[in-house]
């Protein structure tokens, strides 16, 4: 069976099976995830099942990004990812499930788990990546709207005379966490496309500090200098 065969009976099951209440892990992110993984394994030799496997179930367990077992999330969705395969994909390859668990597993950057194969290294990568950029941009928003937190500290928006609290000011979420992904991206080509999403956050927020200042034709030449070298910086 072919890998599009195969991605359209995951997709067939998820619209039907799976609920997608949280706008920002529904099938149509779990199609971005996979596309990306596409552009990332295109330079290696790896089991292509697997890793769009793994892009299609990697959040078939999700919880809020509040819930206190978040970090546990993605243990639950690789041990569903076995049942789901088991009981409604038969045919499945069974010596695929391992590489695929692990994928699953290892994916989250709250769990903290190393990805010890190159499909996991390359899902990790592709679903970090929708973290970035105007795609990355759009769901820190979404996200902390759904949660209820403000958009950003209009009197220090960049945390400069506070702690950065991104439970509190959706914004303070890039420096505790976006711009620092580039640094972990496992692939080379998953790094290159990171640091160019990362550049286009650090760009918003300097329009963002511009126009706080009254200045809308823009960019804040400070909060560039100072984000600048992103990686040398996180």
């Amino acid at each position: 069976m072919t890998l599009i065969h195969w991605q359209s009976r995951f997709e067939n099951w998820l619209h039907e099976t799976w609920p997608q209440d949280d706008k920002a892990h529904d099938v149509a992110h779990l199609r971005r995830v996979w596309q990306t993984a596409q552009r990332i394994m295109a330079a290696h030799d790896v089991d292509e099942l697997v890793v769009l496997t793994a892009c299609y179930f990697h959040d078939v367990v999700n919880l809020p990004k509040n819930h206190p077992e978040r970090h546990l999330a993605s243990a639950q969705a690789a041990a569903e990812t076995r049942r789901i395969l088991l009981t409604v994909f038969p045919d499945f390859p069974q010596e695929k499930y391992d590489a695929v668990a692990h994928a699953v597993h290892a994916h989250s950057f709250s769990a903290g788990v190393a990805a010890e194969t190159l499909e996991a290294k390359i899902v990790q990568d592709a679903d970090r990546l929708e973290s970035l950029g105007a795609i990355g941009l759009a769901r820190v928003f979404y996200v902390s709207g759904a949660l209820g937190r403000p958009m950003f500290d209009s009197v220090d928006p960049l945390g400069r005379a506070r702690p950065l609290n991104d439970t509190e000011w959706a914004l303070d979420h890039f420096q505790k966490k976006l711009l620092t992904l580039p640094q972990t991206m496992q692939t080379a080509e998953g790094r290159q496309m990171a640091e160019h999403n990362a550049s286009f956050l650090v760009t918003y927020m300097a329009k963002l500090c511009a126009e706080l200042k009254g200045d809308f034709c823009s960019l804040d030449e400070e909060v560039l200098r100072e984000f600048s070298a992103i990686n040398e910086k996180y």
